[in-house]
């Protein structure tokens, strides 16, 4: 798979980004840091965010070692009370257990931006346990996935597309990739400089999807990585007590 062909607007040529990808850091994915950054640039991407469950420390290693065409955003899939959300530009690790209001608090104070991924599907839907409405918060986040590579079956990103206009947030699809076969398989191309918070956001106003995905058997690699991290030592992160260093 490889980023669509370079097109321009005005004589301007766009960037591809993909806001949601995982690496070896995160409990569920095999794939190092330097495999997926290395990938992401081969594939056309020219940025990519590193969204490790509860932690930055991928993100930080992918960013040392991508290419110079490669712009990574060190990021994070936060795993709060209510549901995931994505923060980008941060730096340093929110913790996870918070309410969706106080991560993205926690996200702001960083000067980052927040997604919401997956918002409806039906394994890892926001609200599904806590019964917090998306709706809440919207007036809180940057954007809303509306297409998700990893999302099966059902009408969740159909639900996501919905949401996304009737609250005026900008949809972007991303890979949530977890093995370096999804990375970059959704990308969104972009004009301007999203290279910052403002950028991004400014250049988010005008996105143009490519949604994608991978053969739905990459999946079945998850559980194997479960097992091979688990084995490792590096489970899921659980909530902290106060005092506790990350």
């Amino acid at each position: 798979m490889t980023a669509p062909a370079p097109f321009s607007r005005g004589g301007a040529v766009p960037a591809f980004i993909d806001l949601h990808c995982h690496t070896s850091a995160s409990f569920d994915s095999l794939a190092t840091p330097a495999a997926v950054v290395r990938v992401a640039a081969a594939r056309g991407l020219t940025h990519l965010a590193i969204t490790d469950h509860d932690r930055i420390d991928g993100a930080l290693r992918a960013r040392d070692a991508a290419p110079r065409e490669l712009r990574v955003f060190i990021g994070e899939e936060v795993k709060t009370i209510d549901g995931d959300l994505i923060a980008i530009f941060i730096e340093r690790a929110v913790p996870p257990g918070l309410s969706a209001v106080e991560t993205i608090a926690a996200i702001r104070e960083q000067g980052g931006l927040v997604g919401v991924p997956h918002p409806f599907d039906g394994l890892r839907g926001f609200g599904r346990k806590s019964g917090l409405r998306l709706e809440e918060i919207a007036d809180r986040v940057d954007w809303v996935e509306v297409y998700n590579a990893r999302v099966v079956g059902g009408s969740a990103n159909e639900q996501a597309v919905l949401f996304a206009r009737e609250h005026n947030l900008p949809g972007v699809c991303a890979s949530d990739s977890h093995t370096v076969l999804e990375v970059g398989v959704s990308s969104n191309a972009v004009f301007g400089d999203p290279s910052t918070p403002a950028g991004l956001l400014a250049s988010l106003a005008g996105v143009e999807m490519h949604p994608n995905r991978a053969t739905f058997y990459v999946r079945a690699w998850t559980p194997f990585a479960k097992l091979i991290q688990s084995m490792r030592g590096n489970g899921r992160r659980r909530a902290q007590t106060s005092g506790e260093n990350r």
